[in-house]
């Protein structure tokens, strides 16, 4: 019983912190946390409370042949 309640006190006060670790990433790569993706971004991480991080994609200059 011991053991149960350790391992329930552990997983219970790690989650927050493990949650707010895939916010910080999302925001140090630039991306925004949303329920949704739009057409021109792409999903590069994940975020918490099932959003995705989205980030904008750059569309590819011409590549001009003189």
């Amino acid at each position: 019983m011991r053991k149960f309640l350790f391992l329930f006190a552990v997983f219970f006060f790690l989650t927050p912190a493990k949650n707010a670790v895939f916010d910080e990433r999302c925001h140090r790569l630039k991306g925004t946390c949303v329920g949704y993706c739009k057409k021109n971004e792409e999903i590069i991480a994940l975020c918490q409370k099932s959003l995705k991080c989205c980030l904008t994609i750059q569309p590819c200059g011409k590549i001009r042949e003189d």
